[in-house]
């Protein structure tokens, strides 16, 4: 799909991509579904929780280093800040940069904006973050609120862009815009792309463009094997940094869920070739990510000598842990792609797989190729499993563990792990995307396992003196008894 730079903002997930976010059964079927293009939304009868598209907008763009954020918004979609805050100075340590506080800040919509527009606020705010920060780009999210009052920010962002002298751009992520938040990556990619990217003036054969979120440095030791050197993005870069993104030699990406947009539109209006491969990780992933991208670089024949080093090092700490853990049964609930990644790993880790969880799933990619396929790449090489999309439905969650049981629950996101750990099952939440990648990825994960199987004394505690708010009622039936047939909207 051609990625439109004129348009003010990002086509839906649902629309684009044929995303949905209510499903049961097993991954070969949804593949199967999909492949004779019979998927379709299922709606819920009842429906718990859920995220919005501003938060996966914010969380990119608040860690831009030089850069501000105006969410657009009445105070309490602020809520989410001081996580953002939180992840952005922990970064800063990590990546050995100067420790301070994320450049956010809420436009304050009281009850008399929604009756007589938003504009007066945020124009204040847009000279506030200027006289605050000086930052050297300032990005608008928009909000559910002031979606509904239809304020005219881009009317607005022309009346004082030039007042204050910075690319001012609006990222279109009001939370009832689209079911699916990870459409809000795909937002902040589109305001990226059309008002900060600029042509190349040069092209680096050595430079990679990493898309990613907020893990430890793993890529710079990994491509520095094969002479290149990764730029991160969007977390931690500056303004420089994005408006050079053309001058690679070509983009990856840690999760398609993530990087889908940003990667198809570097290659499609900036000539950055995307490394179309599943995600590098599990041992068969991470051979096709790196062998494509050593043909996309013209190095080719020192991936493959890299390949043969990694997997020798490694054979011997995993041929351990194959045998320490096999048998046991893992359950694991993430991001759409990033939760195939995790299964996969499992899988590499002879372990008994009883089910799989992601929050919304991707019919295709903006790439539409069908090698960036993680979910058939994982029923591929490691088989069908059970398998369930929900958008953090917890009711559906924790009567689904009540019933497997597995040994260990692994979780991608804060705010479930608790599940598992009332329900006595031995739980750890994995915040570091980059933990799992690569074929060390798979030695860290074998012994993260390991020592939560081994230690389940916490859990059992905790499970003892907790209440689930469940019902008896609702733990009987069937997990998935609200998920109905197809939602026709």
């Amino acid at each position: 799909m051609k990625i439109d730079l004129d348009s003010s903002e990002a086509p839906i997930r649902e629309t684009r991509l044929g995303a949905i976010t209510g499903y049961a059964g097993s991954t070969a079927d949804l593949v199967e579904k999909i492949e004779r293009g019979e998927l379709v939304e299922r709606g819920r009868g009842f429906s718990q929780c859920s995220n919005c598209s501003s938060v996966t907008a914010i969380c990119q763009l608040a860690m831009i280093q030089d850069a501000a954020v105006i969410n657009h918004a009445p105070l309490g979609c602020a809520g989410d800040f001081t996580n953002f805050n939180f992840v952005n100075r922990s970064g800063q340590i990590n990546r050995g940069l100067p420790v301070r506080n994320a450049q956010i800040i809420s436009s304050n919509l009281h009850e008399q904006d929604m009756v007589f527009g938003g504009a007066a606020q945020l124009e204040k705010a847009i000279h506030e973050v200027k006289k605050r920060f000086n930052p050297k780009a300032i990005f608008i999210t928009t909000s559910c609120a002031s979606g509904i009052i239809g304020d005219d920010i881009t009317g607005i962002i022309d009346r004082v862009e030039a007042e204050v002298g910075v690319p001012v751009v609006p990222i279109f992520c009001d939370g009832f815009r689209s079911k699916v938040w990870a459409s809000g990556f795909d937002a902040a990619y589109h305001g990226i792309l059309t008002k900060i990217v600029k042509p190349a003036a040069v092209k680096r054969r050595d430079l990679i463009n990493v898309i990613t979120f907020w893990g430890e440095d793993v890529f710079g030791e990994l491509l520095g094997k094969i002479g290149l050197v990764p730029n991160y993005v969007v977390p931690f870069s500056s303004i420089e940094q994005l408006s050079k993104l053309s001058e690679a030699a070509a983009t990856v990406q840690m999760c398609s869920t993530l990087g889908t947009y940003l990667a198809a539109g570097l290659e499609q209006h900036f000539g950055v070739p995307e490394v179309k491969a599943p995600p590098p990780y599990g041992i068969a992933g991470t051979d096709a990510w790196l062998r494509e991208l050593g043909r996309v670089v013209g190095k080719e024949a020192t991936v493959e000598e890299l390949i043969t080093a990694e997997k020798a090092r490694i054979a011997p700490q995993l041929a351990q842990l194959r045998q320490q853990l096999a048998g046991y049964s893992a359950f694991a609930a993430a991001g759409a792609v990033h939760g195939h990644s995790i299964i996969c790993i499992l899988k590499e880790l002879a372990m008994n797989v009883v089910g799989g969880c992601t929050w919304h799933h991707d019919q295709v990619f903006d790439n539409r190729d069908c090698r960036a396929d993680s979910l058939k790449h994982l029923v591929d090489n490691y088989g069908d499993i059970r398998f369930s999309v929900c958008n953090k439905q917890s009711f559906e969650l924790v009567n689904l563990l009540n019933r497997l049981r597995p040994d260990v629950f692994i979780v991608r996101h804060h705010g479930m792990s608790i599940w598992g750990a009332k329900l006595g099952i031995p739980t750890f939440l994995m915040g570091d995307e980059h933990f799992g990648l690569g074929y060390q990825g798979i030695i860290n994960y074998g012994q993260k396992i390991a020592d939560t199987i081994a230690n389940p004394a916490y859990v059992k505690n905790l499970a003892k003196h907790s209440k689930l708010p469940y019902s008896d009622w609702w733990l009987k039936q069937e997990p998935f008894a609200m998920l109905g047939g197809e939602d026709n909207g």
